[in-house]
């Protein structure tokens, strides 16, 4: 199921909980205080809406934002005429070199891998492809994929994380140096550069649970996690905390069977000492 995009600041919107109906006598009313919930400190992927660097072409889907190479983070943009322009975006605090936001729909493209090819379509907010003609004149008023809604995401060699992006001409995208925008705060951008340079070095950013990499180590450790309940089951009875935390160690380092036999082999032990 696809979510409406959110952006930073935004209310998420409270979830209602159902109320168990009472029963005829009225224990509803006496029934024991909930315990206290313990809030986790990760949430799923699929509600993870913070935005990271795609890292590889494996990466990209799904919502993105196109960062040029400027003194303020800009991204391509484009409005619901189709006309494609740069719009400054956010700057937010966190670990890594590349940390923009978008804040405005216009900044955000749908990434999309065709099928059987290489290459992406980035679909703007208003449901056009983004496209460049034979004059490198990039703009979003097409609403079906061809050969110039089609571009290749190539990995700069020397600069991990940034994408040089090419159209179906073999020409790339970048910053116009004609109108003096290289290292502004905003930026023209055409599709006619004849080879990846600075202008042409693009970073790509996107949401999380999107990321496969991401998802992938928050499903492992959801596999990790496993109840007494369960470990108990397991061994067939009841199990001491230090036993319940080696198990659970066992479980994270992959030795999990071998140490699982351990501990059955040891309650039999004790049962006929």
């Amino acid at each position: 199921m696809v979510k409406p995009l959110t952006f930073k600041g935004d209310k998420k919107p409270s979830k209602k909980r159902k109320r168990a109906p009472a029963d005829e006598e009225g224990a509803a009313a006496e029934a024991p205080e909930p315990k206290a919930l313990v809030k986790t400190t990760e949430e799923p992927a699929e509600d993870d809406d913070s935005w990271v660097n795609a890292e590889a072409v494996a990466d990209i889907s799904g919502p993105v934002i196109i960062v040029l190479p400027t003194d303020h983070p800009s991204c391509l943009s484009c409005d619901n005429n189709g006309k494609v322009f740069s719009i400054q975006v956010e700057e937010v605090e966190g670990d890594h070199h590349f940390t923009a936001e978008p804040h405005d729909v216009r900044q955000v493209w749908v990434a999309t891998r065709i099928a059987g090819t290489e290459s992406f379509s980035f679909k703007g907010h208003h449901g056009k492809y983004l496209t460049c003609d034979k004059f490198g004149v990039l703009s979003a008023t097409r609403e079906a994929i061809s050969p110039e809604e089609s571009f290749l995401c190539i990995p700069v060699a020397d600069n991990p994380g940034a994408f040089g992006i090419q159209t179906q001409r073999d020409k790339f995208l970048a910053i116009d140096e004609d109108k003096g925008t290289v290292g502004g705060s905003a930026a023209d951008v055409r599709g006619d550069a004849e080879f990846i340079e600075f202008r042409t070095t693009f970073r790509i950013r996107m949401q999380a649970r999107f990321k496969p990499k991401l998802k992938a180590n928050k499903e492992e450790r959801a596999r990790e996690k496993i109840s007494r309940k369960e470990l108990e089951e397991m061994v067939g009875r009841r199990l001491e905390d230090n036993d319940v935390k080696m198990l659970k160690r066992a479980r994270r380092d992959g030795n999990f069977h071998e140490v699982l036999l351990d501990v059955k082999v040891k309650g039999k032990h004790d049962k006929f000492a």
